[in-house]
């Protein structure tokens, strides 16, 4: 037992030593001859900002690392296999048979790969976005491979959606966002002089040095867009760096509380009158 293992080591090892090292070679410079290829296809004028062409890069090189290693490493294995004696051959042809057999039952992972390979095409989000799938799950996304998207909320929960179940996919960090705020104020308040105080508070927060670089529109009134029960409600826009929109517009709304409260602007809240009537 102990010769033939040594036989064996003898005429096998180096060359499956070698299949190894190939591989693993192999796989890296597959890695790096696609971060080349992604990098002079993709093109800087064609995003409008630098984090977009990352984001870009960063998503198409993953999902194309994934499948090569892949493919990389099966072919390795079987190489191996050969080497141990395994006759690779009708495993081959019962690997197409059992793949056409698959074929017919495995249609929603034909439907995820296709719509994983549009959704990569399109550009419809990248690893680091913010998104929302199908107005329900939301979420950074950590992984876009060609049969699922991966998503880790703000729990820390992390979602697996296969692709062809993603109807709707909505992204809240493309590019730019926007600051869409509604605050209710008194009825009996200056709208002038709310005007002002808003407009005042969007520039000076567009002109501090902390959030200058996340604001690319100042914060200002928009108008009045409802009369509530208690309140008016007023709209406040802005526009600003991708995935800042969150804290500019909670930093807006500590700020607008202190001006109010200097100028005497209330932010009413529902109340309710209550009459006790005496039983004689």
């Amino acid at each position: 037992m102990f010769e033939s293992v040594i036989e064996f080591a003898k005429t096998h090892s180096i060359r499956i030593a070698v299949i190894l090292i190939g591989a693993a070679f192999l796989h890296n410079f597959a890695m790096i001859a696609i971060k080349k290829v992604i990098n002079r296809t993709i093109r800087s004028e064609n995003f409008k900002t630098e984090r977009d062409e990352k984001l870009r890069k960063k998503t198409l090189t993953s999902t194309v690392n994934t499948a090569i290693r892949a493919v990389i490493w099966v072919l390795a294995i079987l190489l191996i296999m050969t080497e141990f004696g395994f006759n690779i051959g009708p495993l081959m042809a019962g690997a197409g048979i059992v793949g056409v057999a698959l074929g017919f039952g495995a249609q929603s992972i034909v439907a995820d790969f296709l719509k994983g390979f549009f959704i990569l095409i399109e550009n419809h989000y990248r690893v680091g976005d913010v998104i929302k799938i199908n107005n329900d799950v939301s979420g950074t996304v950590e992984r876009v491979t060609l049969r699922e998207t991966v998503l880790r909320d703000l729990d820390g929960r992390v979602h697996h959606i296969p692709n062809s179940e993603i109807k709707t996919s909505t992204n809240m960090t493309m590019e730019f966002a926007n600051v869409n705020l509604d605050i209710g104020v008194a009825y009996e308040t200056d709208i002038e002089m709310l005007e002002k105080i808003v407009n005042e508070v969007g520039q000076s927060m567009q002109t501090d040095s902390e959030w200058e670089d996340k604001i690319l529109e100042a914060p200002k009134f928009l108008r009045i867009s409802d009369f509530g029960e208690s309140a008016m409600i007023i709209k406040i826009v802005g526009k600003t760096v991708a995935m800042k929109q969150w804290a500019v517009t909670g930093e807006l709304r500590k700020r607008l509380k202190i001006a109010f409260d200097k100028n005497g602007v209330e932010i009413p809240y529902p109340q309710r009158v209550i009459r006790q009537i005496s039983k004689k």
